[in-house]
């Protein structure tokens, strides 16, 4: 379903009874709504949520901003590394705007969120941004953005940039991200080949924006500012993280523990960058039990 937020057209996934606790779902980077697991997205609604889910701008079926141009990454990346301000076509606030657009469109004056990778930064922007908004925060595999912190591991920011010769040749565009969600992904908790491949193969059926997480990409980069703006959310807040994750290091979990106050702090052993059906129970508990403090 398609919604007009922040004056924009943004598709969603909402799911669950009207008078729920309603679950505001936020992906990462070139990531889709149906990158949060069916599975779990039952176990929540199970737990009596209304989970909500939407594509950001720039991804899957929401709307594209090609009129923007493709930015400089090299340049953004050594800007980046030497502290130097980096220019973006938009920002991680203007995507918390679209997040709260989306509650707005669909009359919620407030609601638990939850992020995962820049789906969680972009939750901190919007706790910042609308703190009256949010019950409760869980942001899975995350970072403040402190330019302070250990980036990807080389192989992985190899491995994240590349693009197949051929943007059109699907098969190409399967294996590069068959090899790249391989690489990022949890080991003790592989998945398995057919069924990674077939949730690859489904996205790219869905929608590929290449130039979109570049521009995505350039957000992130360009978003300076918020860690030191952390201490002031007052939100309930869950801070869940990978000790094995090669994209974003769990260091990146433990600074945001020590900026969030009161923020609780779960470091799942074997854990990558991505979501195992394995830990869903787990996801799913540590959810229930900060959305019952921000009730």
């Amino acid at each position: 379903m398609q919604i007009s937020a922040n004056g924009l057209a943004i598709e969603i996934d909402d799911q669950g009874p009207a008078n729920a606790e309603p679950l505001l779902m936020i992906m990462g980077l070139g990531m889709q709504l149906i990158a949060w697991p069916d599975g779990l997205v039952q176990r929540l609604l199970a737990e009596g949520f209304r989970v909500i889910r939407f594509d950001n701008r720039d991804a899957g079926l929401s709307q594209q901003f090609d009129h923007l141009g493709v930015p400089n990454i090299a340049l953004a990346s050594v800007q980046h590394l030497l502290h130097l301000p980096v220019r973006s076509p938009y920002s991680l606030a203007d995507m918390a705007r679209d997040a709260l657009g989306v509650l707005d469109a669909l009359g919620l004056q407030r609601a638990h969120i939850c992020g995962a990778s820049m789906g969680g930064m972009i939750a901190q922007q919007l706790a910042l941004q609308a703190p009256e908004r949010v019950k409760s925060l869980t942001l899975i595999m995350t970072s403040s953005g402190s330019r302070r912190l250990p980036g990807p591991a080389m192989r992985v920011r190899s491995a994240l940039l590349s693009r197949p010769a051929d943007p059109h040749d699907f098969a190409a565009l399967a294996e590069r991200n068959y090899k790249l969600f391989r690489l990022i992904g949890s080991p003790a908790y592989p998945a398995p080949e057919a069924e990674l491949r077939q949730r690859i193969a489904a996205s790219l059926r869905r929608s590929n924006r290449p130039q979109g997480v570049l521009r995505q990409l350039a957000a992130i980069a360009a978003d300076n500012r918020r860690a030191g703006q952390l201490g002031r959310i007052k939100a309930p807040t869950l801070i869940q993280h990978g000790d094995q994750d090669p994209l974003i290091p769990v260091a990146a979990a433990h600074d945001l523990a020590r900026r969030i106050p009161g923020a609780h702090l779960d470091i799942i052993k074997g854990m990558g960058h991505d979501l195992p059906e394995q830990l869903w129970p787990r996801f799913v508990a540590g959810i229930k039990s900060v959305a019952e403090l921000g009730v």
